[in-house]
């Protein structure tokens, strides 16, 4: 049985204020450290072990990550950061607080933008200061592959090809993983694993700082999940 583990990221400064943050590198808050440290305590209590880690290219997702694995005895680990466990980016709302944006386009709007499958928020163009075209973290990428803005859809479509090049051939290789990364890369991964519709995963939360277990066979079925 290989066992893999999901940690969305502890909270975040940008969560506290309740703003819009995609692809914006913010940094956890305290109460975000804490949840990433009860992240580790739990993952030790349990007795998880990993062989390979795998997270985000943003500082709240990486920081959590290395919170875990210190608190757990397994900062050694080796680990794998790549921006396709990005958040969603949300275009041009980034940055804007999530109630101002109601007030300013409407409650029926945003949540629309926020919680529909395949409409895409208002896009950043690639000369906008806000742009991750101007971040050199992503200076190596086709500049087409940097988006504006994703919706769900987007993020499993730029999720899915790392599970199958470099995550899923470690789990078949009875490796356990560990990836910290962000509610909606983590809600991809998630319904792409779980095979949840296109409805259905609109429903669900990922909460932050806590592990998500999952058993798996050797086929990568689903044995057992649960939540620490």
């Amino acid at each position: 049985m290989t066992k893999l583990v999901f940690i969305r990221h502890g909270q975040s400064e940008w969560n506290l204020k309740n703003l819009f943050t995609g692809w914006v590198d913010v940094n956890l808050s305290e109460q975000g450290e804490k949840e990433a440290k009860e992240a580790g305590r739990k993952l030790k209590e349990a007795g998880i072990e990993f062989d390979q880690a795998y997270t985000s290219v943003l500082t709240r997702a990486i920081k959590t990550l290395h919170f875990a694995l210190e608190e757990s005895d397994q900062l050694w680990v080796p680990e794998t950061k790549s921006w396709r466990l990005n958040e969603r980016h949300y275009g041009a709302l980034q940055g804007q607080n999530k109630a101002e944006a109601a007030e300013k386009f409407g409650e029926d709007q945003v949540h629309i933008w926020r919680r529909s499958y395949d409409v895409l928020p208002p896009l950043l163009s690639a000369d906008d200061e806000g742009s991750a075209a101007q971040d050199r973290r992503y200076a190596d990428l086709d500049p087409r592959a940097i988006p504006g803005g994703e919706n769900l859809k987007v993020t499993l479509e730029r999720v899915i090809p790392f599970w199958e090049d470099e995550i899923a051939p470690k789990l078949l290789d009875g490796k356990n993983v560990i990836i910290a990364a962000h509610g909606n890369s983590l809600r991809a991964l998630t319904k792409y694993i779980e095979d949840i519709s296109d409805a259905d995963i609109m429903d669900v939360e990922m909460a932050t700082g806590q592990p998500v277990v999952y058993d798996l066979d050797e086929k990568l079925n689903i044995v057992s999940k649960e939540k620490l």
